[in-house]
């Protein structure tokens, strides 16, 4: 099997150490070479030719945003961005602009180096599953700009909560699918993104931005509610329980023994104890099989699922193990989720076409 090469571009000398010694523990990685900024970047991905690159964005001569521009015109490879909590909305617009993934920057402290190194060669490791092909199509379908949905046949099923997972390549395609959302949307979202802590909250800021709906990051005692997303808080689980005729979130701190953080499971399994028929699970791009079980619970409440096709998904590993295990009632490319979930959630009303 070819070893995956790695170009490290950051300025800062302890963020290149951490990174060269986690990846020099795994020997199916080879360090291509090493920059300090994006012009050293540019000729050293000319000439080493790497299979990714990790990069930090604030970097002197060339920043971060400038570099993937360049890369993604000119040579396009999968990114991960490094990137620490304080500039976490710098993330996202890496991302718009073809980064693949991202990873909290290393800590300083010894007892939370081992979170970072398990993460980060599991993103590595991951990389050889993504088709940057399909990140480009979904970046392109988000340039389009807020869909108007026109004369979708509407057949609302009771639908109240729709559950969303997703992982790499997953705050793409949710910004596809909540910007084509009307402000009249009638049922509560809710959204497992794998995401680490001290970065959701800027993820949902960002959503709220471009989305008809009120999106936020979710807290503890959170109400369900019609026209409201709520995203799962990084670093936590999310499920939700009744309190008298509402229905409120349950915010849990996760733990080291977790294999996905946020859960998508967690959250599906506990949305269609409480919601039943009327649940929708929605599973989109990523690494792994979280959601399956998820899905399954949904199917088995007779609630709807979906799941992302092979054709738009960054990553296939999340929507394939599901279709794999028969939880996915409908199959679907990204592009057309949105109007699937509006056709069964809104009603059609009288004078509608």
């Amino acid at each position: 099997m070819p070893k995956v090469r790695v170009l490290i571009v950051d300025d800062s000398a302890y963020s290149r150490q951490i990174v060269r010694k986690t990846l020099e523990k795994e020997p199916n990685i080879d360090i291509a070479g090493i920059s300090t900024d994006g012009i050293d970047a540019m000729s050293k991905t000319i000439r080493l030719k790497p299979d990714l690159i990790t990069l930090d964005i604030m970097m002197p001569k060339m920043d971060g945003f400038s570099f993937l521009r360049w890369l993604m015109k000119n040579n396009p490879i999968p990114v991960i961005v490094l990137s620490s909590y304080s500039d976490s909305k710098t993330v996202f617009k890496a991302l718009e602009l073809g980064a693949a993934d991202f990873i909290a920057k290393p800590p300083r402290a010894a007892s939370e180096l081992q979170n970072f190194e398990n993460d980060l060669l599991k993103k590595v490791r991951g990389i050889k599953q993504l088709r940057l092909d399909r990140l480009s199509k979904n970046l392109e379908l988000l340039e389009e700009g807020q869909s108007k949905i026109i004369n979708v046949e509407k057949t609302g099923r009771g639908i109240e909560t729709i559950a969303i997972g997703s992982s790499t390549g997953g705050p793409a395609a949710i910004k596809i699918i909540l910007s084509r959302f009307p402000s009249d949307f009638p049922a509560g979202v809710v959204i497992s993104q794998h995401m680490p802590r001290g970065f959701t909250a800027s993820f949902a800021e960002r959503l709220n931005g471009i989305s008809n709906l009120h999106v936020k990051e979710a807290e503890e005692g959170d109400e369900i509610e019609k026209g409201k997303v709520l995203i799962c808080p990084g670093g936590h689980h999310m499920s939700f329980r009744k309190t008298g005729r509402k229905i409120i979130t349950n915010i849990k701190e996760s733990s080291n023994a977790d294999k996905y953080i946020p859960s998508v499971d967690m959250m599906m399994i506990s949305a269609a104890e409480i919601f039943g028929n009327r649940t929708m699970g929605v599973v989109l791009t990523g690494m792994g099989n979280d959601g399956t079980q998820g899905m399954l619970e949904i199917k088995k409440q007779g609630g709807y699922t979906i799941a992302e096709s092979e054709d738009t998904a960054v990553v296939f590993g999340m929507p394939g193990e599901a279709i794999k295990a028969g939880a996915a009632g409908r199959v679907l490319p990204l592009s057309e989720i949105p109007d699937e979930i509006i056709k069964l959630v809104i009603e059609k009303k009288e004078g509608d076409d």
